[in-house]
């Protein structure tokens, strides 16, 4: 019996759940062929914290603290999406300031959330300069936020009809001289990656999704307008008040991993001008909608109730959501954050369920790793963007 010189069989190997650039634990069994992937089954799961489970006997100011832990690199969206859900099912109007502030936190969490893609995606394909350099500009954002919440990262800053606090003297100040600073450092980092020729051999025509595959695959955020796709949230759906300030959709046309590159760039600066434009036109008056406050009415408690599981007896404002369902979303920086919400008169809300984008824009991986080189994996893996917190839950 001859034994055969070449193996036909494929090499199976697993890539994580603890590998160096790997974003999160995330877990890839591939099936190789030499260096070609044959076949790629992400496992996911390590993260599951059962997020949805636990809202739903949680009040929604109990339940604001935990958001921020499914995406946490990007906290003010999570917030802002619990809020909002709530706000338009009880039909809550938010003051012109507290929506002013909202719409500075959320470009300022964006801009964040861009710089610690930037950086770990740049040392996955090699270059390891840009990775120290965005944590200059991201310590200085999260200083701004620790002055105006307490807290870098988890914030629990949003409430139901505006925010928590107002923002603390010379703040403004600050920021319009941070807005400054950064845009100095996005024409550092465009000079330092954008035309390096290294960088461009390993991202240009790798990973490309076209228009009508993206729009199948239900992807969103810059991985739907790097095909090509203008669809932005905040130009659909009109929330907050952006529509006051002068911006534009970034989007381009290739749909590979240097076209998704350049839209979360390109996002930066304009995140920087809607900041601009908003700091410079914040108006005056109340920073929350005080009538929210009526709603914890009391009532006369049995012993067992919910209230009597606290020590301190002074409990969280309840809010009762209406017998509705609703479905609200918000343009995160990684793509389109949705939630939908049963409210069952009580004040939990009787399904609360998340729709990630990172969950969503992942499901194209093993598509587009089919057929390119094992090295290519982390390039497009990287340009997905995806954070396990949001994508296990």
């Amino acid at each position: 019996m001859n034994v055969p010189a070449t193996r036909k069989d494929f090499m199976i190997v697993n890539m994580g759940p603890h590998h160096p650039s790997m974003h999160g634990v995330l877990r890839l069994i591939l099936s190789l062929d030499g260096e070609d992937v044959i076949d790629c089954e992400p496992i996911l799961g390590y993260l599951h914290r059962g997020m949805e489970k636990i809202a739903e006997n949680r009040t929604i100011i109990q339940y604001l603290p935990y958001v921020t832990r499914w995406d946490y690199l990007a906290t003010m969206f999570t917030e802002a999406i619990t809020i909002n859900g709530p706000e338009q099912l009880g039909n809550i109007q938010v003051p012109k300031r507290a929506s002013y502030i909202r719409v500075i936190m959320l470009e300022l969490s964006r801009i964040a959330s861009h710089l610690l893609w930037l950086g770990p995606f740049m040392a996955d394909i090699g270059g390891q300069t840009p990775f120290f350099y965005i944590f200059r500009e991201r310590e200085l954002i999260y200083d701004l936020f620790e002055a105006a919440t307490g807290m870098r990262m988890m914030h629990n800053y949003f409430r139901i009809g505006g925010v928590a606090a107002d923002l603390p003297h010379g703040w403004l100040d600050k920021c319009l001289d941070f807005c400054d600073y950064f845009l100095t450092g996005v024409a550092e980092y465009q000079k330092l990656i954008t035309r390096n020729p290294i960088f461009l051999e390993r991202v240009e025509g790798i990973g490309i999704v076209s228009a009508e595959e993206a729009i199948n695959w239900g992807l969103s955020g810059p991985m739907l307008r790097a095909s090509g796709v203008q669809w932005d949230l905040r130009k659909v759906d009109h929330y907050e008040c952006y529509d006051e300030f002068d911006w534009g959709v970034q989007w381009q046309k290739e749909g590979d991993s240097l076209a998704r590159y350049l839209v979360r760039i390109g996002e930066m600066t304009e995140s920087i001008k809607i900041i601009q434009q908003a700091l410079e036109g914040i108006p005056g008056g109340p920073y929350e909608n005080l009538e929210t406050r009526s709603f914890d009415r009391e009532r006369n408690r049995e012993w067992n109730d919910f209230e009597y599981r606290f020590i301190s007896k002074k409990t969280s404002p309840t809010f009762e959501l209406p017998k509705q369902e609703l479905y609200v979303r918000v343009e995160a920086p990684k793509g389109e954050l949705g939630i939908f919400l049963i409210g069952d008169q009580s004040s939990f809300p009787w399904r609360w369920k998340i729709r990630p984008p990172g969950f969503i824009n992942l499901q194209i991986l093993p598509q587009l790793v089919k057929r390119m080189k094992l090295a290519d994996i982390m390039t497009i893996l990287g340009s997905i963007d995806i954070i396990m917190g949001e994508v296990d839950r």
